[in-house]
């Protein structure tokens, strides 16, 4: 696809060159060629083509670089697999041991706590 969007671009180059060519010196080539002179619709007619190869020449330009984003998308997320699988693998996990917990003072279990007295003045 690069190859293409080169040639394109280049084929838009050489048009509008020759174009520019043609018009500057339209007094010695178009009697040489028998043309018409030139007409604001002709004219048109050569820029919209041109136009048109300007487009296709964008769209191949646009589309080589979409896929080379996302050829690069895809390598850097494979660069990101292989990282973490590098990393687990520098520091794996230790099992998570049976840890013993504080035994617990008989003050802050609920049943020695003495039975709330109500004062009233």
């Amino acid at each position: 696809m690069k190859k293409i969007a080169l040639f394109l671009q280049l084929a838009v180059l050489i048009y509008f060159v020759l174009f520019l060519i043609l018009f500057f010196s339209f007094d010695i080539f178009g009697s040489t060629f028998n043309m018409d002179p030139l007409t604001p619709e002709s004219m048109l007619k050569v820029f919209l083509f041109g136009f048109v190869l300007h487009l296709i020449a964008w769209a191949g330009v646009a589309m080589q670089r979409s896929k080379l984003e996302d050829k690069i998308l895809k390598m850097q997320k494979e660069m990101n697999e292989l990282k973490a699988k590098l990393y687990d693998f520098e520091h794996p996990k230790i099992a998570p041991s049976t840890k013993v917990s504080p035994s617990k003072t008989q003050d802050d279990t609920p049943a020695n706590l003495p039975p709330r007295q109500n004062f009233t003045d």
